[in-house]
């Protein structure tokens, strides 16, 4: 029996349908973009760490020492290994992640009020500045966590539980009426 595959995004049941107008708090999923996760060989983490960041249009999140989350909202998942490739050379491996992760972007207001409800760090501005970014767990679920505004987070899940993780985060907001969508 032949199957053929068909790639779709692991919320597109969820958000079928939904209002386009985003309310003052709202939830965007991004539907495709590039992830890789870069592990620096030992004693090379700060060499890494400064190829990463002399390319602007990658995103860096910090997993833990010598291991970041690269982000691309302008490379394909192909085009972003071999930049990562170029930029790291020997000193760290590099492994795509495109179709293993998903990102969510709260912003709003409420953002931080929302977000305190599932997760145990310390969210003020001045204990995680925009540009942050940890690993913590959402309820139960692992992601990592970036401020990438001054009230905007974008959370990366594992795709086996983005759905588990919306739902989560759809519940957290409802008292401040957060509506969400797939990103233009």
């Amino acid at each position: 029996m032949v199957r053929d595959y068909n790639n779709r995004h692991a919320l597109d049941q969820k958000l079928r349908g939904t209002p386009k107008p985003a309310n003052a708090d709202h939830l965007e999923v991004s539907h495709w973009q590039a992830i890789a996760t870069v592990l620096a060989y030992a004693g090379l983490d700060a060499a890494v760490e400064r190829a990463l960041s002399s390319t602007p249009d990658l995103s860096l999140r910090y997993c833990g020492p010598g291991e970041w989350l690269v982000v691309s909202h302008v490379d394909t998942p192909v085009g972003l290994m071999r930049r990562l490739d170029m930029l790291c050379g020997t000193q760290a491996h590099v492994v795509d992640q495109s179709d293993g992760r998903v990102l969510l972007r709260l912003s709003g207001p409420s953002a931080r009020p929302i977000l305190a409800k599932g997760i145990g760090v310390d969210l003020h501005p001045a204990a995680f500045a925009p540009g942050g970014s940890t690993n913590v767990l959402c309820g139960h679920i692992a992601v990592n966590l970036m401020a990438s505004g001054a009230d905007v987070f974008e959370l990366i899940v594992a795709r086996s539980f983005a759905e588990s993780l919306f739902d989560d985060l759809m519940t957290m907001g409802r008292q401040f009426d957060i509506s969400s969508a797939f990103s233009e």
